[in-house]
């Protein structure tokens, strides 16, 4: 086994609670920010690539800037319609905020991270430390050149330009560190640059990169109005944006191994792209009229299904490539959690996905994006669920193989889906096919008092049922979707937060932490059976399991009121974004009793 990067004691920054971090992202990378003015998590130069900075899971390299004062209070926000972050100090005499991005338009091979003081009041005075440490922490800063105020070093097989500072001297630990202090309403730039490839002869000026990344972040995020919500709903377009990469893959995180339940072996790795996941971006996309968003999910997902038809895998990398297999990696870890790169998924059958495609297939055509390569991307994907739909699956929980009522239901969602934009003989057909699966799952997963169960041979409510049955598989007044609501808010609904499912006889909270995308569309589903008050309580409940950054992660700990997981949720965001939409319509008398 090979050892642990080495540690600076005075370096070493412990963890803070998920609450309290603040994502950057470009479409090609994402960075974790903490309230101490760490970037406590970065991956260069892709997504999947060894951390560079990865002191959220114990190991080294960091790039600091923060107040030299020895007193002062944390705040944050997000710039409206992009991921530009303020960290923002109260100290003693006076404002310091660190204005924040990763630069925009993005080159998938260059990193172009933008920092920039200001002293919004007073002098500021700050201290910069950066120690790049490539390869998870266990490669040093080798190289180290500097020259008016731009250094040069190399980490691993990363090329590295520092720009900005002109008064930095290397400690005895190997890092660039200086203190700068800024006059009131003035700001210095720091422009960190890393790539695998040589760097542009010129430094990026920054002035100009951050006009870019203004302009190209209003461009990508529009005004969205109308919706429950409209500042959250474009924000979660935003989260959704950053995450989707210029080849149309979206990853589920930008972060591996934050653990899910403390001293349990639940923490993966998600900087991959999950086709549900970027199916469930592409539907929101949709909803709100996102026609960008919309366009990369389709040919991301069109291109996956004509290259694997029925081999289709859950996830790939951001380019379409196999996710790697899991393997320890060498680090302490976030508490709770035990670290691993990679993904098992890779080996699963998920029959659920392929009424997920045809979903996002249907809303396509519903907005006129769809062209030949996606009607052939729909036929290969009936193709697949005639041949492979009575196979067990993993499902939509990723657990053990059976013949889930959820994949099932999803199937017949997506096959009326496409079926109402087809034209009429593969219309017939395909709604056939529908009719056939919907008489199988009726047949053996209707439980005796009326609902769905999850399987054959389990009789457990799911709350994952909902989403099929809102997206279409029965009509909306099917009593056997009435009966599933009703059961879900008797046994897995507790203080406004939904758990997917009952694990055993231990409380819910004691199994798992409640799933936010189930509160979603629990809050959707209610709204749909006209208990609108309810819809809103759920919703606002939700939206509410987040910190001053405005983020979601999988699960949030109703006892601890903790995010758990990793950060953010891509899933969560969409499915937040398209509830948000699909109860715009909510009386504003019932939103003032919900109040």
């Amino acid at each position: 086994m090979s050892k642990l990067p080495d540690m600076d004691v005075e370096h070493t920054f412990h963890p803070h609670i998920l609450r309290e971090y603040a994502v950057l992202a470009d479409g090609e990378r994402g960075a974790l920010i903490g309230p101490t003015g760490n970037i406590a998590w970065l991956c260069a130069p892709h997504w999947h690539s060894p951390a560079v900075f990865s002191a959220l899971l114990g190991g080294a390299g960091f790039f600091v800037v923060r107040p030299t004062a020895p007193r002062f209070a944390w705040g944050g926000y997000y710039e409206d319609r992009s991921l530009i972050w303020h960290s923002r100090w109260v100290v003693d005499d006076g404002l310091i905020e660190t204005r924040e991005a990763l630069g925009i338009p993005a080159d998938p091979d260059t990193v172009v991270l933008l920092r920039r003081v200001l002293a919004v009041d007073e002098d500021a005075e700050v201290r910069v430390e950066l120690n790049v440490r490539a390869g998870f922490g266990r490669n040093r800063m080798t190289r180290l050149r500097g020259e008016d105020g731009i250094w040069t070093m190399s980490s691993g097989s990363l090329h590295v330009r520092f720009s900005g500072a002109a008064n930095a001297k290397v400690d005895s630990t190997g890092a660039l560190v200086f203190d700068l202090r800024v006059r009131a309403g003035e700001h210095h730039d720091l422009v960190l640059e890393m790539s695998d490839k040589h760097l542009a002869k010129e430094p990026v000026d920054a002035q100009a990169c951050w006009d870019a990344t203004e302009h190209t972040w209003k461009k990508r995020v529009p005004l969205i109005q109308h919706s429950l919500g409209d500042r959250d709903s474009e924000h979660a377009l935003a989260v959704l944006t950053g995450l989707t990469s210029s080849g149309g893959g979206m990853v589920a995180a930008p972060t591996l191994a934050l653990p899910e339940r403390a001293r349990r072996d639940r923490n993966y790795d998600y900087r991959y792209c999950w086709i549900r996941d970027q199916c469930f971006a592409g539907m929101a996309a949709a909803e709100v009229g996102n026609e960008r968003l919309l366009a990369e999910a389709l040919r991301f997902v069109s291109e996956r299904i004509l290259t694997d038809g029925p081999d289709l895998k859950p996830a790939y990398t951001i380019d379409g490539g196999p996710v790697p297999d899991e393997a320890p990696l060498q680090l302490p870890g976030y508490p709770g959690g035990h670290p691993k790169t990679g993904n098992w998924v890779n080996k699963q059958f998920q029959l659920d996905v392929f009424g997920d495609v045809l979903l996002l297939l249907a809303a396509g055509s519903r907005r006129d994006q769809l062209d030949v390569v996606h009607w052939h991307a729909i036929e290969k994907t009936v193709s697949v669920i005639e041949k492979r739909w009575q196979e067990p699956d993993a499902g939509i929980w990723e657990i053990d193989d059976k013949r889930w009522a959820h994949s099932r239901l999803n199937c017949v969602a997506g096959l009326r889906a496409v079926a109402a934009v087809a034209p009429a003989p593969q219309a017939a057909l395909w709604t056939s096919l529908a009719e056939t699966i919907l008489a199988d799952v009726s047949g053996d997963c209707l439980h005796s008092s009326g609902r769905w169960q999850r399987a054959p041979d389990d009789e457990r409510v799911d709350a994952g049922l909902l989403l099929p049955l809102m997206r279409g598989a029965v009509p909306d007044d099917d009593p056997r979707t009435r009966a599933t609501l009703d059961a879900v808010r008797r046994e897995l609904c507790v203080d406004g937060y939904v758990y997917r499912y009952r694990q055993d006889a231990r409380p819910l909270h004691d199994a798992e932490g409640a799933f936010l995308l189930c509160g979603y569309v629990m809050a959707w589903a209610s709204h749909r059976a006209g208990h609108d008050v309810e819809a809103l309580r759920l919703f606002e409940r939700n939206r509410a399991a987040c910190g001053p950054p405005g983020l979601f992660t999988e699960e949030y700990d109703v006892v601890q009121r903790q995010l758990r997981g990793n950060i953010p949720q891509a899933f969560v965001h969409a499915i937040m974004l398209e509830s948000a939409h699909c109860l715009a319509d909510l009386d504003p008398a019932d939103k003032e009793t919900a109040s």
